[in-house]
């Protein structure tokens, strides 16, 4: 009997033993932790303004603008997220916070600094006329009568009411910019105000502006195209605001910005972040 008490209890040590190391046995090493995703920054653009912000064929948006913005992003840890935006309601957008920035080739004015900020440039190209190959043109007081098309809110149409409107001429505001070239193409206009690079990649190295051509000198003046095309942000977003400016230094400093330049504007041997 007691040899089998003993066997008994030599049996219940080692059960027991055998829990204590089945309890003292390492845990499985914890999963790692999953990566956050980066933050969002909402970009506003207005995809009818080739070569800068327009839209492929399978109506994803591309452009000088918008590699500009995905550059840029990338500096900052955020995802561009764009949004679509008729252009003359851009910055009451930004102001409702629809977005969080407006890089859509929006130039720096005065005007436009009493309701929103701005970053540093990240480029700055000058405006032409034109028009139709074979119109006299020596001042605006010579196209007394024609009809130019403008884009509505823009440093183009300031100019023309300032300077065109006065001489006679008849300007038409449009929503967007591709919509002035559908009406320079039916005969409904005779000509239009815009950015150098966009009227030259958008309209007049196409088929449709082959019996076109720029006219008169360079427009630049500061009162009507401000000082640059920026990043628009609302007021008080200092902090974002830093953040894109050495963004745009840092992509300026290294090959990125040359880069983008190349892919759209090489063929026209021009850096369009300009002076």
């Amino acid at each position: 009997m007691k040899k089998l008490l003993l066997s008994l209890s030599m049996i219940a040590l080692l059960a027991a033993c055998g829990k204590k190391e089945e309890a003292a046995a390492p845990a499985a090493p914890a999963a790692a932790p999953v990566a956050a995703a980066p933050a969002e920054l909402k970009v506003a653009i207005d995809p009818t303004y080739e070569p800068f912000t327009f839209k492929t064929a399978d109506g994803q948006p591309t452009g000088f603008d918008v590699d500009i913005a995905n550059a840029l992003c990338e500096q900052i840890k955020r995802k561009c997220v764009f949004v679509e935006q008729v252009w003359d309601s851009m910055i009451p957008g930004l102001n409702a916070k629809k977005y969080d920035v407006i890089i859509s080739s929006m130039s720096i004015t005065d005007d436009r600094l009493k309701e929103v900020d701005f970053t540093d440039k990240y480029y700055n190209t000058p405006s032409r006329i034109v028009l139709k190959k074979g119109t006299k043109f020596t001042d605006a007081a010579s196209i007394k009568g024609k009809k130019i098309g403008v884009l509505k809110g823009s440093t183009q149409e300031k100019y023309a009411m300032g300077e065109l409107k006065t001489a006679g001429v008849v300007v038409n505001s449009y929503e967007a910019q591709d919509q002035v070239y559908l009406d320079i193409k039916s005969g409904r206009l005779d000509g239009t105000v815009a950015d150098y690079m966009e009227v030259t990649g958008g309209f007049l190295s196409k088929p449709e502006g082959a019996k076109y051509e720029l006219v008169g000198p360079d427009l630049k003046d500061p009162k009507y195209f401000g000082y640059g095309a920026g990043i628009a942000l609302r007021k008080g977003e200092d902090a974002l605001k830093a953040e894109l400016n050495a963004a745009i230094k840092a992509i300026r400093s290294a090959p990125t910005y040359k880069t983008l330049n190349d892919k759209y504007f090489a063929k026209y041997n021009i850096d369009v972040y300009g002076e």
